[in-house]
């Protein structure tokens, strides 16, 4: 068997959008008919572009090839071009091609995936979800720590053991930076009335996006503790691993970082620093499936554990489950809200939510199946990227 053809979609995600503009996807199919699909998340160009990025990867690394061969079709990527270098946009695009290649043989073996890379070992898997505003309100949440305090006890209410949260302020083209006095009473508000609405019925995920400096992320550290965040996360930019590792030395909250890092490589790094105590691999960028299967197993010598990140549609959604179902050092995967709405009206068949747990698929490969009829229905026409930073830097004191 080999693979024949390629189609892409860049489906627009309607209000709310949660879960970003629009999700990038693809499906390959064999020469024997079988199919599978993919997800890149969050490329820095526009989508059109995207989509030429991974039409050209296709046609040069992947048309005509066994889609077993995994392996040799991620060197053959990583290193195209002369790179060999944990680039984001590259690995994007070899991500979702390397994950609808799982699919197709998982297809081929009447498997899910977990089951070819060493077999279930969690029946459920535990997940938060981001505060989000409720139904037709207004996005206050995010800014009032009185309104985000009740939608956390909804969440909680609803099953959800874990809540996540960002009150630090807008993250810009020119951090890291110190945060203001407001943005630290802002944080601190938020942490204790959400640990005071929920008790200790959740955990609290104190989210951040590479606001500050280490020293400024240290500060504002020492603020949340008395209210005993699971996790601090991406606390500075992503570019200095020693940098994190001064706030991991600096705070008893864990750190969580790896949303934009890519490859073996760079979580290589982060070891070899003692930046985090959890990685947070999205699997629609960090070069695929079993790229974050090897990262997992790096970080199990460590004691470092794992939690998919996730801020896009429900293919890398899915690819994140596989990857959980199968490791040890799993500690919790990010949901958007109950998987409910848009992000499974995309599937044929929905992914399934219990209780606050997501329950593993039985049917083989990843699991899901692409609603293409719908998908049709709603193309993204714009050329705004998937996220945007500020283009301003924050003066306020």
């Amino acid at each position: 068997m080999h693979i024949q053809d390629l189609q892409t979609f860049v489906v627009g995600n309607p209000p709310p959008h949660f879960g970003g503009r629009y999700f990038v996807l693809l499906k390959v199919t064999t020469n024997t008919g079988v199919s599978g699909v993919g997800e890149a998340y969050c490329l820095p160009f526009g989508p059109d572009v995207v989509v030429k990025m991974i039409e050209d990867v296709f046609e040069r690394s992947v048309q005509g090839r066994d889609p077993h061969n995994i392996e040799s079709l991620w060197r053959r990527v990583y290193s195209s071009g002369f790179t060999q270098n944990p680039d984001l946009s590259l690995m994007g695009v070899l991500s979702a091609l390397e994950m609808a290649c799982w699919d197709i043989v998982g297809k081929e073996a009447n498997q899910p995936i977990y089951n070819l890379l060493g077999g279930k070992v969690h029946e459920k898997l535990r997940s938060y979800t981001y505060i989000y505003p409720d139904k037709g309100a207004d996005e206050s949440v995010y800014s009032d720590p009185v309104l985000a305090a009740q939608r956390a006890l909804d969440y909680v209410d609803a099953g959800f053991t874990a809540v996540k949260f960002d009150p630090a302020g807008p993250y810009t083209n020119f951090d890291g930076r110190q945060l203001a006095l407001k943005a630290l009473e802002r944080s601190e508000t938020f942490c204790r009335l959400i640990r005071e609405a929920v008790g200790n019925r959740a955990d609290l995920l104190f989210g951040t996006h590479g606001q500050m400096t280490a020293a400024g992320a240290i500060r504002l550290a020492k603020r949340l503790e008395p209210y005993d965040p699971l996790w601090f996360e991406e606390p500075i930019p992503p570019d200095s691993p020693e940098e994190m590792a001064k706030v991991a030395r600096g705070t008893s909250i864990p750190v969580a970082t790896g949303e934009r890092l890519a490859t073996k490589y760079d979580f290589a790094r982060l070891l070899r620093a003692g930046s985090a105590a959890i990685f947070q691999m999205n699997l629609g960028r960090v070069g695929g499936i079993l790229e974050a299967k090897k990262i997992a197993a790096m970080a199990e010598t460590q004691h470092v554990q794992i939690a998919p990140h996730l801020y896009c549609g429900p293919i890398v959604g899915a690819a994140n489950i596989q990857l959980s179902a199968c490791i040890p050092n799993f500690l919790i995967l990010e949901s958007i809200e109950q998987w409910q709405g848009f992000h499974a009206d995309i599937l044929q068949k929905p992914i399934v939510w219990q209780d606050g747990y997501v329950i593993p698929p039985t049917e083989p490969g990843l699991g899901v199946e692409l609603n293409e009829d719908l998908l049709h229905k709603h193309p993204y026409t714009g050329e705004k990227l998937h996220l945007e930073m500020q283009d301003a830097v924050v003066h306020e004191v």
